[in-house]
Parts: structure tokens; sequence; C-alpha cells
């Protein structure tokens, strides 16, 4: 939902910044590779020592390169399969350290078992719900469907545990992480189920019509 509605004006922000970086000679597999570093050291670092703000703010420092990349590419006329594998690669590499960041923490210092294991239902779930749309679109079809795409966990997700680091309480990120594992389910259903129907209307189209 977010992807689809925020995209354009966070790019719209984030032009100039592109544009600056192209003119420094910056590649964009440079911008990607040093975002996902940024992302995974907010969230292995500070999330395990109970570093909750901080973690939050490094992270969100980093995670717009996933944007800039993308902008600066087709600013140069250089968008390639190359670019859109590593990118979407390392966004895996990120979301399981945001969330495995958390699950450290709350299996350790945090000590709430609970919130660790919705911690790391989130991150198996939302990797098989990256894992569909990417499986059908190397099958030729599309799964750009659910409710719960990439943008709106990470974006639920980091700004519930930064008000937690500001004292918000802990419950409140232990629902928003249990709704956010259900909707990831519900997320796989709806790719699973609207593949299936290209699936099927493709098996009609295939199929020779009888006189």
């Amino acid at each position: 939902m977010l992807n689809r509605y925020a995209r354009a004006a966070v790019t719209r922000i984030l032009t100039p910044v592109a544009k600056l970086l192209n003119r420094l000679g910056i590649s964009p597999d440079v911008v990607t590779i040093l975002g996902t570093i940024g992302v995974c050291v907010g969230a292995l670092v500070f999330f395990p020592r109970g570093q909750l703000l901080v973690g939050v703010l490094v992270i969100t420092a980093f995670v717009f390169s996933d944007t800039i990349d993308g902008v600066m590419a087709r600013l140069l006329g250089r968008t390639s399969k190359w670019g859109a594998f590593l990118d979407s690669t390392l966004d895996r590499i990120g979301d399981a350290a945001i969330f495995s960041g958390l699950a450290i923490w709350f299996f350790q210092g945090g000590d709430d078992r609970v919130m660790a294991s919705l911690a790391m239902a989130c991150l198996v779930l939302g990797s098989v719900v990256s894992y569909a749309r990417a499986r059908a679109e190397g099958l030729g079809m599309t799964a750009s469907v659910g409710i719960a795409e990439r943008a709106d966990r990470l974006v639920a997700a980091l700004v519930t545990t930064g008000l937690v680091g500001l004292g918000l309480p802990e419950v409140v990120l232990k629902v928003v992480l249990a709704v956010l594992a259900v909707a990831s389910v519900v997320t796989i259903l709806q790719r699973v189920l609207f593949v299936r129907q290209q699936c099927i209307a493709d098996d009609a189209a295939s199929t020779p019509a009888t006189s």
C-alpha cells in the first residue's frame, strides 16, 4: 500500500540527492551496498543492546538508499537486471537483520520470548511474501498484490520500535508484530491465489477448442 502511494513523493524528495551522488561519480551499486551495511549495523549492533531508538535512527538514515539507487540508475539510463537483482537480494538481507536484531534483544536482554518469536515469525513470513512474488515473476506471471508489502511491514515495525525506544509500552510492539505476522500470512495466501488464477487462465488459453 505504502509502496504504491508514497514512492512517487519519496522519489521526488530524493531526486536531488541522487543527482548529487551521480555528479560525484558514485555508482548506484555502491549506494545499494552501503545502504544495506548501514541497515545491518543499525539492526545488529544497536537492537541487541536494547538501544531501539538509536537503531531505528541509524536504519532510517540508510534505508532510503533502496530508493536513491534506483533513481540514480534511471537518471543515468543504466537500469539493468543486475541492479534489480542486487537490490532485491540486499533488501532481503536488510529485512532479515532488522527482525533478527529485535529477536536477539527480546530473547536475551529484553527477556520476552513471545516478542522474540513474533519477530522471527515476521522475518520468515516476510521472506515467503517476497519469494512468492519473485517466483511468480520468474515464471512469467505477477504477484504484486497483498495487504502487507515490504514497505508496509518495515514502516510499521520501525516506527513502533522507535516509539518503544522513546518509552511507549512494549505491548504495543507485540501487538504490531502479531498483526504483521497475520497480515503476512494473508498476503501469502493472496499471492498464491492470484498466481493460481493466472495459471488457470493460461491453461484454459492453451487448451485447444473441441468441436
